[in-house]
C-alpha cells in the first residue's frame, strides 16, 4: 500500500472552494471540478513518495499491478454549474469509435475527438455532499404530463413537443437538439420562466430548465431536461449510471468511480464539442423508474457493486474497527477523520488521502474514526 496524490484539473464547471475544503488545502481560487485518482493516461495519479506517475509504476511492475492498467477511475468530483447533457458507449461502441476517429488521423488530444480510448465507462457516483443530477428518462406518464400542462398553458413550440414526445423518446430529442424554429420557440419559453402548476414533478422540472438557462441560454438541451429525471442525493446516496443513460450533473461533491475510459459523448449544455448523431447513436432511450442505486448493508459497511462493471465499492463509517475482505487491486479514499488500513502492515491515512492498494494485497480491517470509500475489482471479475 501506498499514498498517490494529483493536481485537480480545472474545469470551468468546477467549484472554487469543494476540492480543496476536503483535501483540507487552501482553495486556488480557480474551478476545480475533478481529482482523478487511478492510471488512465490522459492525467495518472503519482506515488506521494517518489512522484512516480501510477501508470508508468503499473508497467514497471506488472506482477505486482496485476496487469498493465487499473479496471477502474476514482474521481473526488466538485460541480459548481451544470454539465453537459451526455452520454457513455458500450465496450463495442468505444472500440468501434476509437479505430473509426484513429483511421480518420484525428489526434487524441484534439477537442473534436468522441473516443479517447478504446473501453464503456459505466459510472457511479456516491454523494459526499447534497448533490442534484438529471438522469435517464422520465416514466411516460410524467413526460406525457409534462407536455400537455405546456400545451394547456399555450407554451409556444409545446404542441410539436407534444407531437413529438408521443412518437418516442429517441425522435423526440432527435428533433430537440437538431433544432428548428418550434423547438428555438419552446426553449425561449423555458428560459423566460412559466407559471407554477402544482404538480410537483412539473415545477420542479419548469425551475431546473430555468437554472440551466441561466448557464447555457438557449441551447436546446434545456428543453431535453424536462425528459429527464431530476434527483436529489444526500450524502451517501448513490446513482449508476450504465452505458447509453442520459446524465448531467447539476451541482454537489461527489466520489465517482468508473470504468477506465474518458470517453464521452455531448448532446448540449456545454461549449465543448458535440456530436449529435453520434450521441444519439448511444443513447439508451428506455425509461428509468429508480435511478439511485442501493447498497447492501452489514454493519458500518455499506457496499455498491454495480450490475455489469469491473468494479464495486465500499463505504466505511469506522469507529473503533470494521471488517472487510478486498483484494487489490484497490483505491481508497479517506473522507472524513483518520482510518488505519491493514493489509499485512498497517498505514494509517487521514482526510483527503488517497492509496493505492497493490494486487496481491488483502485489505481484512479498517480502525480509527474516520469514513473511507474504497473502490476495487470484485473477484471473478
Amino acid at each position: 500500500m501506498f499514498e498517490i496524490v494529483n493536481t485537480p484539473r480545472d474545469y470551468s464547471w468546477g467549484s472554487t472552494t469543494a476540492i480543496a475544503n476536503f483535501l483540507g488545502t487552501t482553495p486556488s481560487g480557480q474551478p476545480e471540478a475533478e481529482l482523478w485518482f487511478g492510471d488512465h493516461p490522459s492525467n495518472p495519479a503519482r506515488l506521494l513518495s517518489t512522484g512516480e506517475a501510477l501508470d508508468k509504476w503499473g508497467t514497471s511492475h506488472r506482477d505486482r499491478f496485476g496487469g498493465t492498467s487499473l479496471p477502474f477511475l476514482v474521481k473526488i468530483l466538485a460541480a459548481e454549474s451544470p454539465l453537459s447533457i451526455q452520454a457513455h458507449p458500450t465496450v463495442e461502441q468505444a472500440r468501434h469509435g476509437f479505430d473509426l476517429e484513429n483511421q480518420a488521423g484525428i489526434p487524441l488530444d484534439s477537442p473534436e475527438r468522441n473516443y479517447r480510448d478504446a473501453n464503456h465507462k459505466p459510472e457511479l457516483i456516491i454523494a459526499l455532499s447534497e448533490f442534484s443530477a438529471l438522469c435517464g428518462f422520465r416514466p411516460a406518464s410524467e413526460r406525457e404530463a409534462i407536455v400537455s400542462a405546456l400545451v394547456r398553458a399555450e407554451v409556444p413550440g409545446s404542441a410539436m413537443f407534444e407531437e413529438r414526445v408521443a412518437n418516442g423518446i429517441r425522435a423526440t430529442v432527435d428533433w430537440l437538439l437538431t433544432k428548428d424554429t418550434e423547438v428555438d420557440a419552446l426553449v425561449s419559453a423555458l428560459t423566460a420562466g412559466i407559471d407554477a402548476t402544482g404538480v410537483d414533478y412539473l415545477d420542479d422540472a419548469i425551475v431546473v430548465a430555468r437554472e440551466l438557462s441561466e448557464h447555457f441560454p438557449r441551447d436546446p438541451g434545456i428543453a431535453v431536461s424536462l425528459l429527464l429525471n431530476h434527483v436529489t442525493l444526500q450524502p451517501g446516496d448513490a446513482l449508476f449510471l450504465p452505458a447509453g443513460n442520459v446524465h448531467a450533473y447539476l451541482s454537489g461533491l461527489g466520489i465517482e468511480v468508473m470504468a477506465t475510459s474518458d470517453n464521452v459523448l455531448r448532446g448540449g449544455l456545454t461549449a465543448k464539442h458535440i456530436d449529435i448523431p453520434e450521441f444519439l447513436t448511444v443513447l439508451d432511450d428506455s425509461e428509468l423508474l429508480e435511478p439511485r442505486l442501493a447498497p447492501t448493508v452489514v454493519g458500518p459497511v455499506r457496499t455498491f457493486e454495480p450490475r455489469g462493471s469491473e468494479f464495486a465499492v465500499v463505504e466505511a463509517a469506522v469507529d473503533g474497527e470494521a471488517l472487510v475482505s478486498i483484494s487489490g487491486p484497490a483505491i481508497a479514499v479517506v473522507a472524513e477523520g483518520s482510518v488505519t488500513l491493514r493489509a499485512g502492515t498497517d498505514l494509517v491515512v487521514h482526510r483527503g488521502s488517497a492509496v493505492f492498494i497493490e494486487a496481491g494485497e488483502r485489505l481484512a480491517e479498517l480502525a480509527g474514526d474516520g469514513h473511507v470509500f474504497i473502490a476495487y475489482r470484485p473477484d471473478g471479475q
